[in-house]
């Protein structure tokens, strides 16, 4: 099974945890799921995320003294195998696990996910339970050193037959319920342990070996970030996805941030393997936080950020509470032209970035036309003003690429304002507001 086949363009969708952290629940979920197939899908948005500690009876319930409750009660079967809490997805109850929530979402079209810790949960160690498919028991498998410094649920496991085991069975579980994405956590990068000890490493393989044998298409999502620009090759090999950055949130410096981490990642974005911005932390967002918010980015900020995601061919994961959503959101959510950007047969790439700016472009693969004529070559030119004021922005033609510096003049098209102009003495010069783009479809000029 070749994974690069899970998804032949960046994965497209909506993920839980930005507006209800660790509360959503299965009328939630759903009512999102009809959202999306609305008035989502038929701009390639296809998955549906249930993120984090859906297992959990209590989550939330001291959500101002625990994110994350230890030793809470949580759901899990007699394989020490977490499963959804039925209070909280009562569809699951009777040993059904996900399986009648994917059912419904695939029943409209769309692709269903879930979030996990990597390892094995403590209270599964702690009860000796055994592991399908070993003699091996969870105390046995689980390796009680290697544990994540931010949520208490689980113990990672040991690189071995009855640890490979436990992994098995778990991708077995979640293939029969129908999971078509897993985004695991604590595996990506370690706070705990930034060295070469860290057992996230192996357990990325075994997650992978796992997803092998199961039988199904699953998408496998790394977090939380920054990774390692020295293991590109490894999360390359093994994994879908892979955040390049710590949780992002609507913060004008992380936004900004995010220039220079796309910058190093850039030349690992490949067919199925996509270094990931993170969320898309848009509209409503916060409730599960005690915090219900619009977002803090400014219209242009939110502009800026869907377009770096897209130049750069980003995963785009949506936080926001779908239904209800205001017009200027989902404006940015179905443009066409800014999301073809994200195609396969597109690549993106930083051409300068100062102090003051940034240049990206987006471009064909194939460059050159069979003909050998480039007259209907095209790509798409982003300048994005960092300043805290509005400024002029340029770039030659020539800079933008030697093939490209043969033009003379070329025709421009503003994929958010929709507005046509063009090249000025072989130049793109534009004032762009503080913290804005302006994108263009580039086009030479006869």
């Amino acid at each position: 099974m070749n994974k690069n086949s899970f998804a032949k363009t960046p994965p497209m969708g909506w993920n839980s945890f930005d507006y209800y952290d660790t509360t959503v629940t299965e009328e939630q979920v759903k009512e999102h799921a009809d959202y999306m197939a609305a008035f989502l899908k038929e701009y390639g948005w296809e998955y549906v995320v249930v993120d984090i500690q859906w297992y959990s009876n209590d989550a939330g319930s001291k959500r101002d003294q625990h994110q994350y409750i230890p030793f809470d009660d949580v759901e899990m079967d007699k394989w020490g195998r977490l499963i959804p809490s039925p209070a909280r997805f009562p569809s699951s109850a009777g040993g059904k696990g996900f399986k009648p929530l994917a059912d419904y979402v695939h029943s409209l079209g769309l692709k269903f996910g879930i979030h996990i810790m990597r390892g094995i949960p403590r209270k599964a160690a702690e009860m000796r339970l055994p592991v399908l498919g070993t003699e091996d028991k969870a105390d046995v498998v689980a390796d009680p050193y290697s544990i994540c410094i931010w949520n208490p649920d689980m113990y990672g496991l040991r690189h071995t037959a009855g640890g490979q085991a436990y992994y098995d069975s778990l991708l077995s579980l979640y293939a029969g319920w129908g999971v078509d994405y897993i985004k695991c956590d604590d595996i990506c990068d370690s706070r705990l342990y930034p060295g070469s000890s860290f057992s996230g490493w192996e357990e990325t393989r075994m997650i992978h070996r796992a997803i092998e044998k199961c039988g199904r298409s699953i998408v496998l999502s790394l977090s939380p970030g920054p990774a390692h620009i020295d293991r590109a090759w490894e999360y390359g090999r093994y994994a879908n996805m892979w955040r390049i950055t710590d949780d992002f949130w609507d913060d004008w410096k992380l936004l900004k941030g995010m220039f220079d981490r796309c910058e190093m990642w850039q030349d690992h974005v490949k067919t199925g393997c996509y270094p990931d911005c993170d969320m898309l932390p848009l509209g409503k967002v916060g409730k599960g936080f005690q915090a219900e918010r619009m977002t803090n980015f400014t219209k242009e900020e939110q502009k800026t950020m869907m377009t770096l995601w897209c130049m750069f061919r980003s995963p785009l994961m949506v936080g926001a509470k779908l239904p209800g959503l205001d017009d200027w959101t989902l404006s940015l959510l179905t443009n066409k032209e800014i999301l073809s950007l994200l195609g396969k047969e597109r690549r993106g790439g930083q051409v300068m970035k100062t102090e003051h700016m940034a240049v990206w472009k987006n471009e064909f693969v194939q460059k050159i036309q069979k003909d050998g004529n480039d007259d209907d070559k095209e790509m798409a030119a982003a300048l994005f003003n960092l300043d805290d004021t509005e400024r002029e922005l340029a770039i030659s033609l020539h800079e933008l690429g030697e093939e490209y510096g043969t033009w003379k003049e070329a025709s421009l098209y503003e994929l958010w304002d929709k507005d046509n102009c063009s090249t000025e003495d072989g130049k793109i010069r534009v004032k762009v507001p503080a913290h804005g783009v302006k994108v263009y479809k580039v086009k030479k000029l006869l």
